[in-house]
């Protein structure tokens, strides 16, 4: 296959996550913005604290076993239903753990947060950590089995019922608890989505147990998925301090100061989605400088968007804020300024990722980097939440992010046999930083200029005025391919088309 039809494949394959990912996050990110308009700082907080526990419980105790969905359904095809059964296996056991702790000391859930009304939800929080748990790796099956546009209509469509439940819930009945009983809906129906899913696909696939197939893939799943469950850890490791010693008001600012931009993130989750099997495949063939090839160009590709939004969010951060949040979290600001760091750090994490899973060998390099590097977050976050607030608290999980890439890098470089010389294929990315440095000082004069105006007239204004001036640089600086230049001239061609019709010439040259 020529280097065009695979990154035709990469971008087809990519487009369609993006697509659903898209959608969904347009149905879901009216709910933050819904909540902190009917909802106190407090009450606000109570609610992050819930699904604190509910998410980090989630993403952290079946560690990362679904990951072993990606390397075995395309190499095993004909035990894909043990595959799968042992996934689900797996889930049902360690979520189902989870959920008897909460039920039988309910005070855990204050003691790890700090809220005393938390254990009075326990049966309610229990009941969704159950649901959503165990049906939330259908994505991953449908991805590992190659139906992205199955995946895609999944994600579509359960983001959809989850926006509708749950705002439906705060519209219509206003209260904390109506959440709780929503999500529990929404989660049932996702569990039972599964079941009918893996039904269909893998048929009676709980007749056969096979303990050789479940020890291979725990051996392959737990190094890795115990690093991507660490990585997790980290992630909320300071919301879990900030909570505790700052208090659930406390909570609920710091939660919209780490705010991630969901558009961005969810670019970066599809390709990664994308890139796990395609590195994983040419690994298999021994194909290390097309592995090199392949995570440049994704890396060229996704710093042309990472980049450009980190300086613009920089800029026009705090009107950013009082037009999603309002004004009650314009506290929120320093906080979100540095937690933005995280969207140039996700691109090298996006290349990072699927060169270590495709290498089962170094699952645990990853796996004692994060260890390490937990506990240097947990004891940096136990003496500097306090002393050092909010601000505080995120500065050190950026630090610890980054020492992180670093020597994740490194290991990289070293694994796929880097040189100098081959520095030169990001040679485009060096453009881009220029690019965005000239937006960047033409964006600061301009905000200068309408200061004081509407926050949303501010975010228009600059965020036209960077769009622009970063266009016109990628274009004299020589960035974008012919490709590129004729991709670009086609779509403005349809958009022109659909909103002013043919033109004339055109017709003429039809008729």
């Amino acid at each position: 296959m020529g280097t065009d039809a695979q990154d035709y494949s990469l971008t087809a394959r990519t487009s369609w996550l993006l697509l659903a990912k898209t959608l969904g996050y347009i149905f879901s990110f009216a709910l933050p913005l819904m909540l902190v308009r009917r909802l106190n700082q407090a009450e606000f907080g109570l609610y992050k604290q819930v699904f604190l526990i509910v998410g980090s419980t989630i993403l952290i105790l079946p560690l990362g076993f679904h990951m072993s969905a990606y390397y075995y359904l395309p190499r095993e095809p004909q035990r894909r239903g043990q595959i799968v059964f042992n996934i689900l296996l797996f889930y049902m056991l360690t979520i189902g753990a989870a959920c008897l702790v909460i039920l039988l000391r309910p005070s855990l859930l204050a003691t790890m947060l700090g809220g005393q009304e938390l254990p009075s939800y326990a049966a309610l929080i229990a009941l969704v950590v159950l649901t959503w748990g165990c049906s939330s790796f259908l994505e991953t099956v449908a991805l590992a089995n190659q139906e992205i546009k199955l995946a895609a209509i999944f994600i579509v469509t359960f983001n959809f019922t989850r926006a509708v439940f749950l705002i439906g819930a705060v519209v219509m009945l206003g209260s904390f608890k109506a959440l709780l009983y929503a999500s529990a809906l929404q989660g049932v129906l996702q569990l039972g989505a599964l079941l009918i899913y893996v039904r269909l696909r893998f048929g009676r696939f709980w007749r056969e147990f096979d303990w050789a197939l479940l020890r291979a893939q725990l051996s392959y799943a737990l190094p890795l998925g115990s690093a991507a469950t660490i990585l997790h850890f980290q992630i909320d490791l300071d919301k879990f301090f900030v909570s505790k010693q700052l208090g659930g008001a406390a909570l609920a600012v710091y939660s919209i100061g780490c705010f991630n931009i969901p558009l961005f993130f969810l670019i970066s989750d599809a390709v990664g989605s994308v890139m796990i099997p395609r590195v994983t495949y040419l690994a298999k063939l021994g194909e290390r400088r097309e592995i090199v090839l392949l995570l440049t160009r994704m890396m060229r590709k996704l710093s042309a968007i990472a980049l450009p939004l980190y300086a613009l969010l920089l800029i026009v951060g705090p009107d950013f804020i009082v037009v999603l949040f309002t004004t009650t979290y314009i506290a929120s600001w320093p906080i979100f300024a540095v937690n933005l760091a995280q969207i140039p750090l996700s691109v090298i994490t996006s290349a990072s990722d699927p060169v270590l899973r495709a290498y089962p060998e170094q699952r645990y390099f990853l796996l004692s980097v994060r260890v390490l590097l937990l506990a240097l977050l947990g004891v940096a976050l136990w003496y500097g939440t306090k002393p050092f607030g909010m601000v505080g608290a995120v500065s050190i999980v950026i630090l610890v992010s980054v020492i992180e890439r670093i020597i994740v890098s490194v290991r990289v470089g070293c694994l796929l046999g880097l040189t100098r010389r081959d520095f030169v294929l990001l040679m485009d990315v060096v453009k881009l930083l220029i690019a965005v440095a000239l937006a960047s000082c033409v964006t600061v004069l301009t905000r200068r200029l309408v200061s004081g105006l509407s926050p949303l007239f501010v975010l228009t204004v600059c965020g036209t005025v960077f769009s622009v001036c970063y266009a016109l640089a990628l274009l004299l600086l020589g960035v974008l391919t012919s490709q590129e230049r004729t991709i670009i001239r086609q779509r403005i061609g349809m958009l022109r088309r659909s909103l002013f019709g043919p033109r004339k010439q055109d017709s003429l040259a039809r008729g």
